[in-house]
């Protein structure tokens, strides 16, 4: 069975500048999920999502655009701007755990609430030809909160649903609850994408041995920490290229001066590859002296001191 991985998206990390230097270092993800559009009201799509899913941004990559709303004109707005870009899919998240945006009606906080789901999946259907895809919770609350959406579900064309097997209440803590992702497997004639704490290998291959039946799988924080971990997982193999952290370091040179061109001043660069550095420095021997090197530069020179020292290290580290 071929086996398909996908980039699950992340506010703030996975946009068109992290995607192109990730696929051009690593490769072995297939298809990238653009962070979401969000409109908070207005239909009016903001630049710098717009910049996220322009075709000219994205020239080597599949790229699927994903909304998150509660709202049908919302939805069939981006649909039709996503659409005039030439995308022929558009991704409706209802997986975002954050407490605000749940709190208002979205994301996972929207899975409690089968019928606005069905009256935006009504609209956006009947309104477009755009092809909709899910990325969801199993709830917020309780992990049964999907199993009275699939009915609903079951009525629409959709491509496709990716489930992050915990619950919005959750966030990203405790373990993933793989019972409750089996119970969805028959509860719903679509398919399924698992998503959820694939961090590794052998974590990938204990799901894939659980489920067998499922051949497409969502990489979220996994890749940042592990940005090797697609490969790795497409070819099998459990050893890291003898050039590792020389590949890193170049990736990480390449985003690091992409955003520092597009964000202004010491302080948004140093917050963003701080917020990098959270996930990078879970694959170093040290992650959590990594992580307070990082936090201790406290401007672009001492950063990329710090930065070369660790690498450094870990060269060091990997020659013995």
């Amino acid at each position: 069975m071929a086996l398909t991985l996908l980039s699950s998206p992340l506010q703030g990390f996975t946009d068109f500048r992290f995607r192109n230097a990730f696929n051009h270092y690593f490769g072995g993800i297939d298809t990238f999920y653009s962070p979401y559009i969000r409109l908070n009201g207005k239909l009016k799509i903001k630049q710098s999502y717009q910049n996220d899913i322009l075709p000219e941004n994205n020239l080597s990559l599949e790229v699927i655009p994903q909304i998150i709303t509660n709202d049908a004109d919302e939805f069939i707005y981006v649909a039709k701007y996503v659409q005039s870009l030439g995308y022929k899919e558009l991704n409706w998240n209802l997986g975002c755990p954050y407490p605000m945006v749940a709190k208002s009606g979205m994301g996972s906080g929207l899975i409690c609430n089968p019928t606005k789901i069905d009256e935006v999946l009504q609209r956006a259907h009947n309104e477009t030809d755009i092809l909709v895809s899910m990325k969801m919770r199993m709830g917020y609350e309780i992990a049964e909160e999907i199993l009275e959406v699939f009915p609903i579900l079951d009525n629409y064309p959709l491509k496709n649903i990716a489930i992050h097997a915990r619950i919005g209440k959750q966030l990203y803590k405790g373990p993933v609850d793989l019972e409750a992702f089996e119970k969805c497997i028959g509860s719903t004639k679509h398919k399924l994408y698992y998503n959820g704490d694939i961090t590794s290998v052998s974590a990938f291959k204990a799901v894939k041995e659980r489920f067998p039946t499922l051949d497409h799988f969502m990489i979220g924080r996994g890749l940042i920490a592990d940005p090797f971990l697609p490969s790795m997982i497409k070819n099998n193999m459990t050893e890291y290229p003898k050039n590792r952290w020389a590949i890193f370091s170049e990736f990480h040179d390449t985003i690091y001066q992409q955003y520092d061109a597009y964000l202004s001043g010491p302080t948004p660069i140093k917050l963003k590859m701080l917020g990098f550095w959270e996930y990078f420095s879970q694959s170093t021997s040290n992650p959590q002296k990594t992580y307070k090197a990082i936090k201790k530069a406290t401007n672009p020179i001492k950063y990329k001191q710090a930065v070369a020292q660790i690498l450094n290290k870990e060269m060091e580290a990997a020659r013995h």
